[in-house]
């Protein structure tokens, strides 16, 4: 009886860890699935991946930087052109 209730136990620990192994096959292969459908849905909304979003604004921030720059370059230089306007009409 002992030999036999070992025998059963056995079997029962056999498919128990073989239907834990076709279970996480099974969940691989859901995982991949989902995977795939999402990048084909964010592919087909075109959206921008990230490290594109940071380049942008990476050269957004520099643009604005230059930006400021020329405008104080430019106020300088008016300035300059107003001074030497009127002390020429003078």
């Amino acid at each position: 009886m002992t030999q036999t209730n070992n025998r059963f136990f056995d079997e029962i620990g056999r498919l128990m860890n073989d239907a834990a192994g076709a279970a996480q096959g099974v969940k691989r292969e859901v995982d991949s699935v989902v995977r795939n459908q999402a990048e084909k849905i964010l592919r087909d909304l075109d959206i921008v991946k990230r490290e594109e979003f940071e380049s942008v604004k990476e050269m957004a921030r520099l643009a604005r930087e230059e930006n400021e720059m020329l405008k104080a370059r430019l106020a300088e230089l008016e300035a300059k052109f107003m001074s030497f306007k009127a002390s020429t009409v003078l």
